[in-house]
């Protein structure tokens, strides 16, 4: 499998990534197992560059997404994103980019993956609230640059 860098980061991933928003929700009925499946597949087909978002399935995606590189965390570049926030049962509740919401959504997201590090950490949806220097610079906090 080609591999692309990512910026000036020195992080190196597959040209080819496995976006999985779809396996939690919106392109209809899911199925864990063969969602789990495809994400092992995927890596043994050299595609190590895994994205998820912490509003997929209002979270859910992430916990499939740690439950299938549990024992594989080794070969992946995971992804996930942050700032579109959903209420439990789903509603879009806006877009938030406040330094607290940085902090405990990732800290959330850590969680859910059950992982200590998240190798590509990155806005979803700019807030039109926040001044987009305090949100990266909450991010920067965070160890993401």
């Amino acid at each position: 499998m080609k591999k692309r860098r990512l910026g000036k980061s020195g992080l190196s991933v597959s040209a080819i990534g496995l976006g999985c928003m779809g396996m939690s929700e919106f392109y209809g009925r899911h199925d864990d197992r063969k969602s789990i499946e495809t994400i092992h597949r995927a890596l043994d087909l050299g595609i190590d560059f895994l994205d998820t978002a912490d509003m997929y399935g209002v979270g859910r995606n992430e916990t499939l997404v740690g439950r299938a590189i549990r024992d594989r965390r080794d070969r992946v570049v995971l992804a996930t994103k942050f700032g579109n926030v959903r209420g439990k049962d789903g509603g879009f509740l806006g877009v938030n980019g406040k330094p607290d919401y940085v902090r405990t959504a990732c800290e959330a997201s850590l969680k859910r993956l059950g992982v200590e590090v998240i190798d590509l950490y990155y806005q979803h949806r700019v807030d039109p609230k926040t001044p987009i220097e305090e949100t990266v610079g909450a991010m920067a906090d965070l160890g993401c640059f």
